[in-house]
């Protein structure tokens, strides 16, 4: 005979789907179909990751990449600048001769202390997403709700200052929320967020926010700096991802979306910027592909709805 109380087994939010109320249970095969302009397939997101790691880790917790010596971790902080000062502008370059455009989700320390970038990419007609005020700018429940709202303002209001353009998308450092986050994005005007990676298409929060999906699987500091392959490798795998999705969407006639996380300091490396390139030529000249920034993939997905 069971020892437990009866209500050990009594749970709330037992039930289809999910046992929280910030999105709805969807599986993505019986939704309406989507397409893309120009009747594409597949749009092919480039997200960039601009970070300002500060020398001594702060926050909630410490951020992916950043400093792991006792401080002050020298090799690492300038091995991160270094994205910044060369890999980004490799970046720049590889996206001009393939003729596409990218987000760029910008730590509000990187737009105030590299203006000349800023100006770049705004030339390039690239997009800037919010992404908290440096690397120590990290979010989770024991943050505090007041203490979140200040941090996203303060994200927010120096973005805007810094380049002119208040941002319509965000992207948490390690994806990473508080139950409050995606209502105080909304309140400071968001549109779209990056952070949950459980789809291949945008969805609806239940607050109206939009999430489009970021899939931390498909990002170089995975493949390459988790799995340890080569950049050789990571291009074959995002071949590999496009041609499913194509061929799956085909077979759905619904599109879908493929999200390339991309990170200066990794992928702008000389020996590795070769791959970056050869995949962008290959992926930009196939008919089913849409390259697109993620406010034009949200403002697309949203007149479908």
């Amino acid at each position: 005979m069971s020892t437990l109380p009866e209500s050990y087994t009594e749970y709330p939010k037992r039930r289809e789907g999910y046992d929280h109320d910030l999105y709805k249970w969807s599986n993505i095969h019986t939704r309406p179909p989507v397409r893309w302009p120009g009747d594409t397939s597949v749009a092919a997101w480039l997200c960039v990751s601009l970070e300002w790691f500060p020398i001594v880790p702060g926050g909630a917790f410490k951020a992916p990449g950043h400093m792991v010596t006792p401080y002050p971790d020298y090799r690492h902080y300038t091995a991160r600048d270094y994205g910044n000062r060369v890999g980004v502008w490799r970046f720049l370059e590889a996206f001009e001769k393939a003729g596409v455009k990218a987000s760029f989700a910008t730590n509000a320390a990187i737009a105030e202390r590299y203006p000349e970038l800023i100006e770049a990419l705004a030339a390039d007609g690239h997009e800037i997403i919010a992404h908290s005020t440096d690397m120590n700018g990290t979010i989770d429940a024991t943050l505090g709700e007041d203490a979140e709202r200040a941090l996203i303002k303060d994200s927010m209001d120096r973005m805007e200052a810094a380049t002119g353009v208040r941002p319509r998308g965000w992207h948490s450092i390690a994806r990473q929320q508080s139950f409050h986050t995606l209502d105080l994005l909304k309140e400071h005007g968001l549109t779209y967020c990056c952070d949950w990676v459980n789809d291949e298409l945008p969805y609806r929060m239940n607050n109206g926010l939009i999430n489009l999906p970021l899939n931390h699987e498909l990002s170089d500091r995975q493949i390459i700096t988790v799995q340890q392959k080569s950049a050789d490798s990571w291009g074959e795998s995002m071949r590999d991802a496009f041609d499913w999705l194509a061929h799956e969407a085909a077979a759905q006639k619904s599109a879908r979306l493929l999200p390339i996380h991309l990170t200066p300091y990794i992928m702008g490396l000389p020996y590795r910027i070769g791959a970056l390139e050869e995949l962008l030529r290959d992926l930009s000249a196939r008919d089913e592909a849409w390259f697109a920034t993620g406010s034009e993939i949200v403002g697309a997905w949203e007149d479908q709805q």
